[in-house]
């Protein structure tokens, strides 16, 4: 593991508050921090902890924070300790201290910024769980790419990582999907003759066909080329079929004359959905997103899981036969003005019991997302996270009150939540997909830019926070496109050491690095030193974002040692008169590399070794 250099100066001061105030409690102690200073000219660190010790201690914080200077003021690794404000302490580090974090990056590789921090404890990321009802598209994207980071940081700062994909196979939009499948197979069957158009189908049967885009094309001559017209529809009069064919057909077309058994359309279903899938697990190849589990929620309630979840609610005496008030404001789907079998979600901070059956006795999608996760509880998972889109937001508070009950408190459910994404090209927005219709589709934004340019910009805001995707932006060449600053960063790195001759890290990690002394150079080293902080800080967060916004800065040090060099010929990293000066530059250029590969690897980036 790593050696985080603010975890080492929390212990130290830690350490010599204790000495200064032997019997000060353990929860003043656990509150005091060491963080970067607000402004840098106060030196590199600064810590609270005369402030937060002042009043167990006795003490004016002014007066603590002078005897806690002094004393950290002897540390080894510290050059200077001055108290500050009113009660703060500024640390400044030995330069000799901070340069031998180069060669721990060196010996560490890509490995550092790992962290001990999540314990090994097991957390299953949910992310993505797009219905299958079509392609996947940008709004999928984000989420894909802030979860598939999460998930990536969280490992890299030591947590046992669960990736999963909870499949929505179950439900209304589902069935819809499985009439449009049908009525797909029977243009195929009729070679797209007009006898089968929408409006035929829809009038017919009396559907609403939910799904047009010609993305289900494929899956209608699937089902003709295996099937034949053996599921076609045909006419029949009503009342003059024998009982067990009534049964098992679709009451609403029967009633028009038509015949379409329901098993017919559960093949459909079925083929839709796997075909579906199978294209949304190739788009989420292409985005360098590969999950661990994909969990179906229609074998979670073939599997009786639902009932199981409920019944377990049930004897902790969480379940009850009430009638809701009506809410005040827009009414939810999940509101009947009926005796309902209700979840006391009110017991655990939500604002509503909520139902889990609807009137015709199926499960509402809560009662299913509660089989979902309470299956997630029994593989022993110790932290749930989930990652959904904004429009979700509504449904935060019930999805934890039950995973509160579910667990007694025991696991946590944490949500991120992703904002839209507008897409837009020559400043204009881009809103349709030929083959989706309707939609810009995940396939349509990596065939444009590249994945490596999708990913890295999906991370470039909070997730919470809208954001544009502009597809000229994202591959123009300039300091204002981050993708290009830190790729840039990173093939400058690696022209540089290919110019002198590829040097190993373990050769660069035994140079000696007295020759780094530029307030440039000191400065870059600062900023790599702060990676194993900035790993923990966003895993605890759950803020991927904040990778891109340490690499950009990171890219930014780089560029102006470079830019240095060009104007200050005795700051060029290689100078054959000056073979130590040049082996510690090299060194410190390698450390950068190191650092940016191994942010760009949390984030799912292939780090480029030369710019096209």
């Amino acid at each position: 593991m790593t050696e985080n250099i603010f975890t080492l100066l929390t212990q130290e001061v830690r350490g010599a508050l204790a000495a200064l105030v032997p019997d000060l409690p353990a929860e003043a102690l656990a509150r005091v921090q060491v963080e970067p200073p607000r402004e840098a000219a106060h030196g590199d660190m600064a810590t609270n902890a005369a402030l937060v010790a002042a009043k167990p201690a006795r003490m004016p914080p002014p007066k603590l924070a002078a005897a806690l200077a002094e004393r950290l003021a002897a540390l080894p690794m510290v050059s200077e300790a001055s108290p500050a404000g009113p009660g703060f302490v500024n640390l400044r580090l030995r330069e000799d201290f901070l340069r031998a974090q180069v060669a721990a990056v060196l010996r560490a590789g890509e490995a550092y910024g790992d962290s001990r921090l999540g314990a090994g404890v097991r957390v299953n990321v949910e992310y993505v769980s797009a219905n299958p009802t079509g392609p996947m598209h940008v709004g999928h994207c984000r989420g894909a790419v802030v979860g598939d980071a999460l998930a990536n940081l969280l490992a890299k700062a030591g947590w046992a990582v669960t990736k999963e994909y909870y499949v929505n196979d179950a439900g209304n939009q589902v069935a819809a999907l499985g009439w449009a499948a049908y009525w797909r197979y029977l243009r195929a069957i009729t070679r797209d003759s007009d006898e089968w158009n929408a409006e035929a189908t829809e009038r017919r049967f009396g559907v609403t066909l939910q799904y047009r885009g010609d993305y289900l094309v494929a899956v209608g001559e699937a089902l003709a080329e295996r099937f034949g017209d053996s599921l076609a529809a045909r006419r029949v009069e009503p009342g003059m079929l024998p009982a067990e064919e009534t049964v098992a057909a679709f009451a609403p077309a029967l009633e028009r004359g038509w015949l379409v058994r329901t098993a017919w359309l559960d093949t459909c279903r079925e083929t839709a959905v796997a075909m579906m899938m199978a294209e949304i697990r190739e788009d989420l190849a292409l985005l360098g997103v590969h999950q661990d589990v994909f969990l179906s929620e229609r074998a979670l309630v073939e599997a009786g899981a639902v009932e199981g979840a409920v019944r377990l609610l049930q004897e902790k005496g969480l379940i009850y036969e009430g009638v809701l008030e009506p809410p005040k404001g827009k009414t939810p789907e999940d509101w009947e003005p009926r005796p309902q079998t209700l979840f006391r979600a009110t017991d655990f901070g939500d604002d509503v019991d909520r139902p889990l059956r609807k009137s015709d006795g199926s499960n509402t999608y809560f009662a299913n997302d509660i089989a979902c996760h309470a299956d997630k509880i029994a593989r022993g998972h110790e932290l749930l996270i989930d990652v959904w889109g904004a429009d979700h937001g509504g449904y935060v508070n019930r999805m934890q009150a039950a995973v509160r009950a579910l667990s007694d408190g025991r696991v946590p459910l944490e949500v991120v939540l992703c904002q839209i994404v507008h897409v837009l090209k020559a400043g204009e927005p881009v809103r349709m997909s030929k083959r989706a219709g309707t939609y810009v589709t995940l396939r349509d934004l990596i065939e444009e830019v590249g994945r490596d340019a999708v990913r890295f910009t999906m991370l470039t805001r909070k997730s919470d926070a809208q954001m544009e995707f502009d597809l000229d932006k994202v591959v123009e060449q300039t300091r204002d496109n981050p993708v290009f600053y830190v790729q840039y960063a990173h093939a400058r790195c690696r022209s540089v050491l290919r110019q002198a001759g590829d040097p190993t890290a373990a050769e660069l990690a035994a140079a000696p690095l007295d020759a780094l002394t530029d307030p440039a150079e000191m400065a870059l080293i600062r900023r790599i030193a702060a990676w194993p902080r900035t790993v923990e800080a966003a895993a605890l967060a759950r803020e991927p974002h904040r990778i891109a916004f340490f690499l950009q800065d990171l890219a930014g040090d780089f560029h102006v040692l470079w830019n240095r060099g060009r104007d200050d010929s005795t700051l060029r990293f290689i100078r054959a008169e000056e073979p130590e000066a040049t082996r510690a530059r090299l060194a410190l250029v390698a450390a950068t590399a190191t650092v940016i590969r191994s942010g760009l690897g949390v984030m799912g980036v292939t780090p480029v070794e030369e710019m096209r």
